[in-house]
């Protein structure tokens, strides 16, 4: 019996999830095959006992296969987990018996099944039904209800769609859709919308992501690749090589919970296992993250969006103690002889001493000089977050972090350099080797679709029809859009201003949203669809971003709820309408679909040497898949091959190797983006004119009990509300100054909006800083007021919705400066779960 097979679920080491090597006779593969060929399961002749006997002899052959203990395997953002039904209703959930670190948020999903704000029905704003688009726009978010048949609501949206595609063009209709989707390869709703509008005549898209908008487009300029979404060096080969871990921005612990797709949370006992073995860890942070706690690391708290003089600061150290690698940046980077003169103050007159940097980042010259040091002397893995991206010149930092470790020279050594996924979907999780299920296609745009816009830029480009901006060398103008279409998204609370933003949508005719939930963007669109959660249909997804280690089976466990209906069907519905059913279908159903994917992958998995059943026999199992991992991946090395021969492994910038200076940027000529990375003073800081009437920097954070705004509706609240409001972090002299105590209402607010907030009061995080973490749904006191107190206390009305710099045009989500104080204004219930009028 393998160690995956143990009834103990204890893991308190990282070798006791260490993933197998790959080990497959060949004798062993050809008695999987051969055993499904005696075996008409596609034929429909077995009775039912007789087909459960053939798939329980047969199945023991299929090494890869993983079985169900209690429930219906089904998957989330969160994991992968059986869910335990009774009576048609979900009760509970348990984690599959091979997660090395089960993630409690999974037991939310009978109370995402059975919450009390589902959309139960198709609706229409009922000014938008009664007077036409856009009627009453500033009623969006405070307008009654109106419940219509399906069959109306499918006809109205697809009229608006042929009448904007005639009359105004593709450009018109923004059907970008971003968001975190539900997990599920063929449910996924936001291609599923793009795949409709190109077939109906295309739609305004976005280029980028709220996530890394400023990191994956200067990391292009200089490592030739987006590198936040990369493999990074294996775990086992960090665990045994790497003598210090600087953790910069980031709390692994927390957001290595979620994944893009099925976490395989493989990352937590990588870092489990540097604990154990009692590897130095520096955590640079504003605040003491539960991170830095679990791993005893020794923590450096700068100022809020002061990382880049912090980084130079350190590379100043680097080159004047010849603690640099001169051959490395001669062989293997461009244009450090231009960075060093600006080090050295030669291009501005300035120095980037150590002094310097501490004057603007708020840690001692002399902490900075010996973290340089430490670095310099010792094997060093900078693991960098990305919310010190999502600022103001938020290039900088990322490009800094990669030039510095340029000058220890580490990059392509075992346990060294720099990664940027160690904290996110398990980047370093090593790579398996079998099979991918791929998605269904968004198909291809046609010839007339307009230019993409940079994803951040939305409400601005609602706002200004016309308008030309940069955008990475190239110049962007700006459509005039009539309708929105939200499928797997919530831009009321991913979107930087939400006030600002609620005016934008008021330039709309049209907004439509597919949602399973009351979420504030349904509550501000004129027609909204009912949709099915992951749990009321049947998927396939994989497991490990980074390892591709699984693939799922998502067995509906439910029946769709009220008049749900399942992402597919509601575009298809419309396909219908727009004359196009057969194109988007391709004349499959769920159940088709799902086959054919799962067939492909079998393919591949095959050519791989492991064998897997035919998709019927798979789907009745009740099994899921976990491919073998070869030995060598578990040692594999980022940028390994370009360091053994950048010549013959070139890097995919002008170069082909690290660009330090990049002249395709400087070529660009922008003020707030140079041909190399350097220290420009953030819009808004603890420094700026503006910090004399709002003196604190906010530092935002993923929540450690929902992913973004999804499960703001769950009792996991109980967990972290305090006052019922999302809670704000202050260190205790910030709040001594203001008479606020742990526990209490506080009021926070700039020039930009207003938000209710419950205090912790905490040593946690520095003076002058304080923590609110994104995600709470948006709740207005008074709707129709403008700039209205958020009674839930959503981050995004006090953020700025500026882009990083004309090279990303980035979202700046994660800054502001703002005040505090107690609240005393009369008592008012926070609704923001609340199901609106009429609905």
């Amino acid at each position: 019996m393998s160690k995956y097979d143990s009834d103990d679920r204890t893991v308190d080491t990282f070798a006791a999830f260490e993933q197998q090597p790959l080990k497959l006779s060949r004798r062993r593969f050809l008695l999987g095959t051969s055993a499904m060929a005696a075996l008409p399961l596609l034929s429909g002749l077995w009775p039912k006992s007789a087909l459960a006997e053939a798939i329980s002899q047969a199945l023991p052959q299929f090494i890869a296969l993983r079985q169900a203990q209690k429930g219906i395997l089904t998957a989330a953002h969160w994991g992968a987990f059986e869910a335990i039904v009774q009576d048609g209703k979900m009760v509970s959930t348990q984690a599959i018996q091979d997660d090395p670190y089960p993630n409690d948020l999974i037991a939310m999903a009978p109370h995402q099944v059975h919450a009390k704000n589902r959309i139960k029905y198709p609706m229409v704003r009922k000014s938008w039904l009664e007077k036409g688009p856009g009627a009453n726009p500033e009623l969006r978010g405070n307008d009654e209800w109106v419940r219509v048949s399906w069959d109306k609501a499918l006809d109205l949206v697809a009229a608006q769609i042929t009448r904007l595609q005639t009359e105004h063009g593709p450009q018109s209709i923004y059907a970008g859709s971003y968001g975190w989707k539900s997990v599920g390869m063929l449910h996924n709703s936001r291609t599923l919308l793009q795949r409709l509008m190109n077939l109906s005549g295309g739609f305004l898209g976005y280029a980028g992501d709220y996530s890394t908008g400023a990191a994956q487009v200067i990391m292009t300029h200089v490592v030739g690749s987006m590198e936040v979404y990369e493999q990074q060096t294996a775990w086992p080969n960090v665990i045994e090589n790497s003598q210090l871990v600087v953790m910069w921005g980031c709390n692994p612990m927390i957001t290595l919970k979620n994944s893009w797709n099925v976490p395989d949370h493989y990352g937590q006992t990588g870092f489990e296992a540097l604990k154990k073995k009692g590897t130095r860890v520096i955590s640079i942070d504003p605040v003491h993250s539960d991170s830095a706690k679990f791993l005893n690391a020794e923590w450096i708290a700068p100022h809020a969006y002061t990382d880049s003089a912090m980084l130079l600061g350190i590379a100043h150290t680097l080159l004047t103690e010849k603690l640099h690698k001169p051959d490395f940046l001669k062989t293997y980077t461009v244009g450090f002889d231009k960075f060093e003169e600006y080090l050295l103050g030669k291009t501005d007159g300035e120095e980037k001493t150590a002094e310097w940097a501490a004057a603007i980042c708020g840690v001692k010259a002399d902490d900075l000089r010996q973290l340089a040091r430490d670095m310099a002397n010792n094997r060093t893995m900078i693991m960098g977050g990305w919310g010190i991206q999502r600022q103001h010149h938020g290039e900088q930092p990322h490009w800094l972090l990669v030039t510095v470790a340029s000058m220890l020279g580490q990059i392509g050594l075992p346990g060294g350099g720099f990664g940027f996924s160690y904290h996110y979907s398990s980047g370093g999780s090593p790579t398996a080797k079998g099979g991918i299920v791929a998605g269904i296609s968004a198909g291809n745009a046609p010839k007339n679709s307009p230019t993409p816009i940079p994803v951040a830029r939305i409400a601005e480009c609602l706002t200004s029809p016309g308008k030309t901006v940069d955008f990475n060398g190239s110049k962007v103008i700006y459509p005039d859009v009539k309708m929105v279409y939200v499928a797997g998204g919530n831009p009321f609370h991913q979107h930087q201003d939400t006030n600002n933003l609620r005016q934008a949508y008021q330039h709309l005719e049209t907004v439509v949203v597919n949602e399973p939930y009351w979420t504030a963007s349904a509550k501000h669109a004129d027609i909204v669809f009912p949709i099915t959660t992951s749990y009321e249909r049947n998927d396939l997804e994989m497991g490990g971003d980074y390892s591709q280690l699984y693939v799922f089976p998502m067995h509906q466990c439910v029946p769709p709820q009220n008049e749900a209906r399942n992402d597919f069907d509601v575009f298809a519905g419309l396909a219908e309408r727009l004359g196009i059913h057969d194109a988007f279908t391709e004349g499959k159903d769920e159940i088709q679909w799902l086959k054919g994917m799962y067939d492909d992958m079998k393919q591949q998995a095959r050519d791989a040497k492991v064998a897997l059943p035919p998709f019927d026999m798979f789907w009745s199992s009740n099994n899921y898949v976990r491919f073998p991992v070869p030995e060598a991946n578990t040692q594999w090395i980022r940028f390994a091959d370009f360091r053994d021969n950048p010549l013959l492994n070139p890097l995919g910038t002008p170069s082909g190797k690290i660009e330090i200076f990049s002249e395709t940027i400087a070529k660009m000529n922008y003020s707030d983006c140079r041909g190399y990375p350097s220290w420009m003073p953030p819009h808004e800081w603890n420094q700026a004119e503006v910090a004399a009437k709002y003196p604190l920097s906010l530092n935002t954070a993923h929540a450690a009990n929902r992913l973004h705004s999804q499960l703001d509706n769950t009792p996991l609240r109980d967990k972290y509300a305090v006052a019922d409001r999302e809670a704000i972090m202050i260190h205790p002299l910030d709040a001594e100054k203001r008479g606020i105590k742990d526990g209490d209402l506080v009021r926070a607010f700039n020039d930009r909006g207003q938000i209710l907030v419950g205090a912790l009061v905490s040593e946690d995080i520095r003076d002058g800083v304080v923590r609110i973490s994104e995600g709470a749904w948006f709740d207005p006191a008074e709707p129709s007021e403008e700039k209205s107190l958020c009674k839930n206390g959503n981050v995004n009305c006090l953020t700025f919705d500026i882009g990083s710099s004309s090279l990303a045009q980035g979202n700046c989500g994660q800054m502001a400066q703002l005040e505090i104080e107690k609240y005393q204004g009369p008592v008012l219930k926070n609704t923001a779960h609340d199901v609106p009028a009429g609905a």
